[in-house]
């Protein structure tokens, strides 16, 4: 089964300021929970490009470390960008990012589309191990971008 999460955020700041931290892969540490022991493995440029790969460490679960690889498939300046795992805990990994200028700031939207290994027992686990971990690294991501950025008045998470 393939999963689909959605997200969104509002802060007051520019397309443009938000395009310069968003898509560069230095700041994904900054965004990513602590407890996920997350690192980039090797040199990394300012900004993203199609077809950069990223390697990174994680420690998805129970602090098990494990190597993650993603590669940039799509960016389009000041729009969105995609990013697709090659290497990693999931089967399939797509996630897009878009960017929109909106009255007093911008609107960030996530979707991610991924599907578990392990079949049947993959989707087992999905509802109690897997959706609520992804859930808090997408509330401490929001939290994160709040803190750094400020709340857009009339702030809201939308989840579907």
């Amino acid at each position: 089964m393939v999963y689909s999460m959605r997200r969104s955020q509002k802060l007051p700041i520019s397309l443009v300021e938000a395009w310069d931290f968003f898509s560069s892969p230095k700041n994904l540490k900054r965004i990513t929970p602590e407890y996920m022991g997350f690192d980039i493995v090797g040199e990394c440029p300012e900004k993203m490009y199609p077809g950069l790969f990223i390697h990174y460490k994680v420690k998805p679960l129970l602090g098990i470390p494990m190597n993650w690889t993603t590669e940039i498939t799509q960016v389009r300046e000041l729009a969105y960008f995609v990013d697709e795992q090659r290497v990693g805990p999931y089967r399939i990994w797509h996630h897009e990012h878009f960017f929109e200028e909106i009255p007093g700031g911008v609107l960030m939207h996530d979707i991610v589309s991924y599907q578990l290994p392990f079949g049947p027992l993959g989707d087992l686990v999905h509802p109690w191990l897997v959706l609520p971990k992804l859930n808090q690294i997408f509330a401490h991501r929001f939290r994160t971008a709040t803190e750094l950025f400020g709340v857009y008045p009339e702030a809201s998470a939308v989840k579907s």
